[in-house]
Order: C-alpha cells, then sequence, then structure tokens
C-alpha cells in the first residue's frame, strides 16, 4: 500500500490511513522504554514540520538498522498522540525513496474517523455563492441564540469529495447546552440552502482544526454580536 501511494493518489493514500487506523506501528525510541515515564519517540524535520519515524512491521524495524529501543502503538493511538502537538508520522524513512510521511492534520484525522473529516490537502478560500435567504435565516437564528458570538465562512474543496460551504462558528462558552443551542439555530437555517449544497459548521475554538485556522487568519466575520451596536446589514461582502 505504502508504494501505491504517489502525488496525486488521494484515493491511495486514503487506503494507507484506513489502514494505519485499523493497524499498528513500531514507533522507534530515543530514549527510555517502552511505558517509561522517560521514553521519547525519536524525531524528524522534514520543510520545516516535525514527524515522528515508525517502522510498518517487524521486517521493515529489522531492514532501518535501529538499534535503540521500540515499542508498538496503535496506529489510533499515535495519532491522537501526535498531532496535538502538531507532529506528523513518517512511515519507514529508510526505505528506498524514503518512505511515506503523514502530516499531523491527517493524523487528526485517523484519530476522530476518517469519514467525520473532510479529506486534505484542502483547498480553502471565499465562498461567491449568492444565497441571501440562507443568511438572513441565519443571521436571525444568531441573534436568537445568546450562546453565538461570530460566524465565519469559506468555501472548502476536499482533496476527495464535493466541495461544501464551512460555517465558522464562535460561541462564549463550549458548554453541552452551547452546542445544542447551535444545532438548534442550524436547523432553523437550512431551510434557505439551496438543495445539493452541503453545509457544515466549524468550531472556531478547535484550534487543530484546518478550516477553522484558515478563518481565524484569512476572514472576519459576517455575524459579530460585540461588534454591532445597532443590527447589520448581514451576509457576506458586497464584492462576493
Amino acid at each position: 500500500m505504502l508504494l501505491q501511494v504517489a502525488p496525486g493518489r488521494y484515493d491511495a493514500y486514503e487506503n494507507l490511513l484506513a489502514s494505519l487506523a485499523d493497524g499498528q506501528v513500531w514507533m522507534l525510541l530515543w530514549q527510555g522504554a517502552p511505558g517509561g515515564p522517560d521514553a521519547q519517540y525519536a524525531a524528524m524535520e522534514v520543510a520545516g514540520h516535525r514527524y515522528a519515524p515508525c517502522c510498518t512491521s517487524p521486517r521493515e524495524l529489522a531492514a532501518s538498522g535501529w538499534n535503540r529501543a521500540h515499542e508498538i502503538v496503535s496506529g489510533r493511538d499515535i495519532a491522537l498522540t501526535l498531532f496535538p502537538d502538531h507532529c506528523g508520522l513518517w512511515l519507514n524513512p529508510h526505505a528506498p525513496g524514503g518512505g511515506v510521511g503523514i502530516p499531523w492534520p491527517d493524523l487528526r484525522r485517523v484519530a476522530a474517523g476518517l469519514d467525520l473529516l473532510p479529506a486534505g490537502p484542502l483547498q480553502i478560500g471565499e465562498p461567491s455563492l449568492q444565497i441571501p435567504q440562507f443568511y438572513a435565516l441565519l443571521a436571525t437564528a444568531a441573534q436568537r441564540t445568546p450562546a453565538v458570538r461570530a460566524l465565519r465562512q469559506a468555501w472548502v474543496q476536499p482533496a476527495l469529495g464535493e466541495p461544501y460551504l464551512a460555517i465558522g462558528v464562535e460561541v462564549y462558552d463550549s458548554s453541552p447546552q452551547a452546542v445544542e443551542a447551535v444545532r438548534l439555530m442550524m436547523q432553523q437555517a437550512v431551510a434557505g440552502v439551496p438543495e445539493g449544497l452541503p453545509v457544515s459548521t466549524v468550531a472556531m475554538a478547535d484550534v487543530h482544526d484546518p478550516v477553522a485556522m484558515w478563518l481565524r487568519a484569512n476572514t472576519h466575520p459576517f455575524f459579530d454580536r460585540d461588534a454591532f451596536s445597532n443590527p447589520p446589514s448581514w451576509g457576506p461582502p458586497p464584492r462576493y
């Protein structure tokens, strides 16, 4: 499966991620023993990004020549360990061609469930959709939802799958009540969504979500409860 991964072969890469999620890897320990308090994974840097190297089988471990300790970890567990630190996983760096690197956003997908998060790399930009009814309904619902502080928008094209409209939601707190209030808000607004247009919400408080990261860096809210003393003109800027 590693040999099938190549630039542009997103289907093969998704199959590799699925195999990793259900399998295990042999993590190389720079120091310490497996499960020990001083255990530390080896590290490498590629193009300015951090990765932890590993092997995919006992045979590959032997071929690597690694003479320190190692630890066998499930793919989901190592993904859950590495992605919060924005560290990726590099499979078989000793192999001809250098192996395959999995960036941390894809480890986040492995940890959360590949079917729950869009396949990267993501192409993210400003929407050009003219859907005033949806924005009017969404703004009205947001105004009536005290938990919502601000709303942003982006157009997201996954590597695999259909593009969709992402609504970034910033709330005053992340309590279960606030989450339920956001769900009800979106439920009220979806009546204005044209048939066949996928819409997804993004929690702006999620520091690991690549869409939320893009929204924070590149957009201004189209609904901002704190910024207006009078009712604003809802919806995207006129240039859309």
